[in-house]
């Protein structure tokens, strides 16, 4: 009995068991509380002062369950499972924030009437979706990533353009996107075009520079070996530079892939047919429908991450050699 015990006590104090304990501790007391708040929601002098210190309570324990599983290692998926988690939580207290505190819904709606409205409404959310993002922002981010790569490898090639084209290629980062926009709308049209024409401007500068970075990031002495070994300019650049570059290229894709998304929502605020994730913040907006601007607003955030997941782990794929990913 004794020694049961004794393992008892070194399974309980394990880390993944201080982990599953503040988990489950956490999600008992969020149950409690919310059924608390149901009860005095009821009562007709109802207070949200008394639940403060209760919520904070809550507050506490999510946090230290969230710090005891991302203090984990050891398996792959414990990252996920942390992200989750946090994201779990927000959502929960953004829910119970809103109903305790009455927050009138024009100003913030609760997360639960947003997915109401996703359900609702998710055949207008699917066309919004394919016009801004299956159209403008594929067809912009693969034309402006790739145009800054080509151009980057030909300033390389020959320094002499770096005098005229980069000073020139600056500029497409300098333009104000509400200036570019319209007129991008008067030379393309309406339809989406015009918004992968504002994308290409957004993301060719960063995929010129970070080409140009990752280029000369090849050591002297690899480069002198190439050159002993009577390697020319495209052999060194497929089988050493391009390589070395592949970090800084899938940095600048990671980073224009929000950019895209960013620039071709803000590009529909200035003319669009009538669909589109833009068109319809603005228009929604305007008719202060505010829970499918939020619910627009977690389909385009959605996108974001899921094209910022996709990249990150073709990256580890890529990359597998290099000592970033082989020591994450």
């Amino acid at each position: 009995a004794g020694e049961a015990r004794m393992s008892f006590a070194r399974d309980a104090s394990t880390p993944e068991a201080k982990a599953v304990f503040a988990l489950v501790a956490g999600l008992s007391l969020a149950a409690g509380f919310w059924w608390l708040v149901d009860r005095a929601l009821q009562q007709p002098d109802f207070r949200a002062g008394p639940l403060v210190v209760p919520l904070l309570v809550v507050l506490a324990v999510a946090g230290l369950g969230v710090r005891r599983l991302a203090a984990l290692d050891g398996r792959p998926w414990y990252g996920t499972a942390t992200a989750a988690l946090f994201g779990l939580w927000l959502l929960y207290f953004w829910q119970v924030g809103v109903t305790l505190f009455d927050v009138p819904k024009v100003l913030l709606p609760s997360p639960a009437w947003i997915g109401g409205m996703l359900v609702d409404r998710w055949d207008t959310l699917a066309a919004d979706w394919m016009q801004t993002v299956a159209k403008a922002v594929v067809v912009g981010w693969l034309l402006g990533s790739g145009l800054g790569f080509v151009v980057g490898v030909a300033i390389d090639r020959a320094p002499f353009l770096q005098r005229g084209l980069l000073p020139l290629a600056s500029l497409t980062s300098t333009v104000p996107l509400v200036a570019v926009a319209p007129i991008m709308v008067m030379w393309f049209g309406f339809e989406w075009p015009s918004k992968a024409a504002v994308v290409v401007l957004m993301t060719f500068f960063p995929m010129l520079v970070a080409t140009l970075a990752g280029l000369a990031s090849a050591g002297k002495l690899e480069r002198e070996l190439m050159h002993s070994y009577a390697a020319g300019y495209a052999r060194t650049l497929l089988d050493l530079r391009l390589p070395m570059a592949m970090p800084f290229i899938f940095s600048a894709l990671k980073v224009n892939a929000s950019l895209a998304l960013i620039g071709a929502i803000v590009a529909e605020f200035f003319g669009s047919p009538t669909v589109g994730l833009g068109f319809r913040i603005s228009t929604e907006a305007s008719r202060m429908n505010m829970p499918l601007v939020w619910a627009t607003i977690v389909v385009a955030s959605a996108t974001g991450m899921l094209a910022y997941t996709l990249l990150s782990r073709l990256e580890r794929r890529v990359n597998f050699w290099h000592p970033s990913v082989r020591s994450a």
